[in-house]
């Protein structure tokens, strides 16, 4: 099992669908593509890092005003974290039970929500006090979690979204994920971000910027390298958190074990099929 802990089936199963997709050999970089109705391909560049605790086992991430909050996962370890931003003083944090592996989080007016891994819980805390005050059962896995401001959007691992009522927290809809003909699997974190999901799919490196009304990925962020090796022990682990700045309109992004959070700059690639440049 790899140190992220997700279950080797879907390992398996996603490497398959990669190559398939790519048409690329083992051990070959994967970037996310697809002949059909291609999305725009985006490169980065990094404008700004803040120093981020690094045994942070980084599951969800949200930016609301000056707080920057934190779920972070693995058995034991799983806390609810709320950091002023950007100076990253810790100001309150919540330990989930041993017994579950915390995963994406969200705040919506004066709730916080965070999901678990495999136990189908989702959790609900007063945001001005991080008492919790509610926990609901979801009928699938929880991997990432963000919200449009009216409906929570969960993510479980495959390449569906499941909209919920906040309030009752009844299934509204499911959007079904393609990038151009084929479904995509493996989302992750989620952000929503100006009219739109953008998501971390788990070991790819990448961001998608999905239409939520479609499903379809209009864009791919490739994020390969953003993390140097120098800067990478033997613990770190994949990418994963998006978090928006909508007062700075800033794009923050960390991965599991981290040393950084990044503030990075889109830039169009202008060859969607031209490999990324070394870095």
């Amino acid at each position: 099992m790899s140190v992220c802990m997700r279950p080797p089936h879907h390992i398996a199963i996603v490497f398959v669908l990669a190559l398939a997709m790519l048409g690329t050999a083992p051990g070959q970089a994967q970037p996310l593509r697809s002949a059909a109705r291609s999305p725009q391909i985006y490169d980065y560049r990094v404008l700004e890092r803040l120093p981020a605790e690094r045994g942070n086992f980084t599951q969800g991430l949200q930016i609301v005003d000056d707080i920057l909050y934190v779920g972070t996962g693995q058995y034991g370890e799983s806390r609810l974290l709320e950091y002023r931003f950007p100076s990253m003083e810790l100001l309150r944090e919540v330990a989930l039970d041993k017994a579950f592996f915390g995963e994406g989080l969200t705040r919506l007016g004066d709730r916080l929500y965070q999901l678990t891994w495999r136990a189908g819980r989702l959790f609900v805390y007063d945001a001005n006090t991080l008492e919790l005050v509610d926990s609901r059962r979801i009928s699938t896995e929880g991997w990432g979690i963000t919200h449009d401001e009216q409906s929570l959007i969960y993510s479980d691992g495959s390449h569906r979204l499941y909209v919920l009522d906040p309030e009752t927290f009844e299934q509204q809809r499911i959007i079904e994920v393609s990038l151009g003909d084929r479904p995509l699997p493996r989302l992750n974190e989620l952000e929503w971000i100006e009219g739109e999901i953008w998501a971390n799919v788990f070991m790819a490196n990448q961001l998608v910027r999905i239409d939520p009304a479609s499903g379809r990925v209009t864009g791919i962020v490739d994020l390969r390298g953003l993390l140097p090796v120098g800067d990478r022990r033997s613990n770190t682990d994949v990418l994963n958190g998006i978090a928006w700045d909508a007062q700075h309109r800033a794009l923050w992004v960390t991965g599991k074990r981290w040393p950084w959070l990044l503030r990075i700059e889109l830039i169009k690639r202008s060859s969607p099929a031209a490999p990324a440049p070394p870095r």
